[in-house]
């Protein structure tokens, strides 16, 4: 069976550790590296640098993103032709990025939070993106040890600054968990809810969200 390049683009902060519960058909799937954004660079100006690990192929790929990375991914495809953009747990209209984290960016809350005491006390964070079990903890933990806390102000004032809004089309796929406390469903036609799912449902409900997206892979 034939399958179309499949790219995997993680949350925020994160890697590919983010996926590896789940179990894709696909043979070959590339999770594409998060590099240092230039100065001043917009979530549109960061897609553009990460286009070298996108290699043109002979036919259009599918693009994956995990929150943060979803908004990255849809950035992607308004610069190459892709087959389908899944996301996942993501953002596909910031104007339902909900009103608090407006407020936040408008008091500029991202330059002076300490992000780093999070690492000391993960538990409200394990809370938040729905963290249960012990091996989720741990590749939580993990990641928060591992974090670029310049890299998470810079996404988090770009995400804010970002604009964007989906078209309808079968390229664009949406999964979504009908419990997650980071970012509300998307208001989009069949969007493909998970029941119980919270923010990291791509660890803890990884066997139905593998579902899904091999679904769309062929």
């Amino acid at each position: 069976m034939n399958f179309p390049p499949l790219y995997l683009f993680s949350g925020l902060g994160a890697d590919e550790r983010m996926f590896q519960f789940l179990r894709l058909r696909h043979p070959a799937p590339v999770v594409v590296q998060w590099v240092s954004p230039e100065p001043g660079a917009t979530l549109a100006h960061y897609a553009r640098q990460l286009l070298p690990q996108l290699p043109a192929a002979t036919e259009p790929p599918v693009l994956v993103g995990l929150s943060f990375g979803g908004m990255v991914a849809q950035e992607i495809a308004k610069l190459i032709p892709v087959r389908k953009v899944i996301l996942l747990s993501s953002l596909a209209n910031t104007e339902e990025l909900p009103g608090h984290y407006r407020v936040g960016g408008f008091l500029r809350l991202q330059k002076w939070l300490p992000f780093g005491l999070a690492q000391y006390c993960p538990a409200p964070g394990e809370w938040l993106f729905g963290a249960r079990t012990a091996q989720e903890k741990q590749v939580f933990r993990a990641i928060l040890r591992e974090t670029d806390i310049d890299f998470l102000r810079w996404s988090l004032r770009a995400i804010l600054e970002w604009r964007h809004r989906a078209e309808v089309s079968e390229k664009l796929v949406i999964i979504h968990g009908d419990r997650d406390k980071i970012l509300p469903v998307p208001h989009y036609p069949h969007v493909q809810l998970i029941k119980g799912g919270e923010h990291l449902m791509v660890m803890r409900r990884a066997a139905e969200v593998s579902s899904l997206i091999n679904a769309h892979l062929t």
